[in-house]
């Protein structure tokens, strides 16, 4: 079936795309996200669904059998810690709405800036500190040396360069490798 077909559009051999649908990810993920909790051991559709999303984001190349084998659970914990989720391996509404995503979910990582420390503080730190944006103490707090890091981050990244690390830059941390 042809494209234009498929979203009723002029059949002349010529994209619009001007024309083309939209959607937004919100809506992409909010209608996604009525899923099953999912854990080692589990089978079924479900599973399947699960398989292929970690493939597309490439942690999974075993066959999509739908079961959920420890080798899953590999992929699901690695799939959780690019996304700066717990590492528990199991897949509740956060992981399935960052799996649709391919973005950290929000919330529940906070908005981070000069001032705040804890965890997620080091995290950043870390992360940044692995690609040469910052080369201090990983120390868990958001000083006006991490905001430095984080604004030649955000420059590098083509993200506004205002030091704070909120959705945007959390999804760009995302994608390196930490």
């Amino acid at each position: 079936m042809q494209l234009q077909d498929r979203n009723e559009l002029e059949n002349n051999h010529l994209i619009d795309v001007n024309n083309l649908p939209t959607f937004s990810m919100t809506e992409t993920t909010s209608t996604k996200l009525n899923k099953p909790i999912l854990r080692k051991g589990d089978t079924g559709d479900a599973v399947e669904e699960l398989q292929k999303l970690l493939r597309y984001w490439d942690y999974y190349y075993d066959p999509i059998d739908g079961i959920f084998s420890e080798y899953v659970e590999w992929a699901v914990k690695a799939y959780q810690h690019r996304v700066f989720l717990e590492e528990d391996g199991i897949v509740g509404s956060l992981t399935w709405k960052a799996l649709y995503s391919g973005a950290p979910p929000v919330p529940p990582i906070p908005v981070l800036s000069r001032g705040s420390t804890g965890k997620y503080v080091r995290m950043v730190q870390r992360t940044l500190s692995l690609h040469g944006y910052y080369s201090f103490d990983i120390d868990g707090v958001f000083g006006p040396v991490t905001e430095v890091a984080v604004r030649k981050f955000q420059l590098d990244m083509a993200l506004v360069q205002d030091g704070v690390v909120g959705p945007k830059t959390w999804h760009a941390l995302s994608k390196l490798y930490h």
